[in-house]
């Protein structure tokens, strides 16, 4: 287990981003606002949760023969994606102050989702130097 995980920058953006998700899923469940708005939240929640999991107990080293940084990346900009779409929908129609809350902070976790992707993209090297603007041999 790696216990410095939860106070790295990753690993508080991670925990932020699954609190964040469960405060919206629990905002439209308590709305009963549609399906696609609790569907997407939950599943956001638990995605989150179970990459910071991943981290967490160091399975990603384990599993080397998946290159786990470049699927969270794509977790983090479909579920980016998404979020934007749905929350904006939740928040225009705004049927119940619960849908309203849910899309506001759906809207924050589309932030958090955003931050979190170019973080980790800065983070990859596709075969190149690290922070080195030389020109390619």
């Amino acid at each position: 287990v790696d216990t410095t995980f939860p106070r790295s920058p990753r690993g508080a953006l991670k925990l932020s981003r699954t609190v964040v998700a469960l405060v919206a899923f629990l905002c439209f469940v308590a709305s009963h606002s549609r399906g696609a708005y609790t569907a997407l939240a939950a599943m956001e929640a638990i995605i989150t949760a179970l990459f910071f999991l991943l981290y967490l107990l160091q399975l990603d080293r384990k599993l080397s023969w998946f290159f786990w940084p470049l699927a969270d990346i794509f977790n983090s900009v479909i579920a980016a994606l998404f979020l934007l779409v749905v929350c904006l929908f939740a928040v225009i129609i705004k049927t119940d102050n619960g849908t309203l809350a849910g899309g506001v902070f759906g809207l924050i976790l589309f932030v958090l989702c955003v931050v979190d992707a170019v973080l980790l993209f800065k983070k990859i090297s596709f075969g190149r130097a690290r922070g080195s603007n030389a020109a390619a041999k």
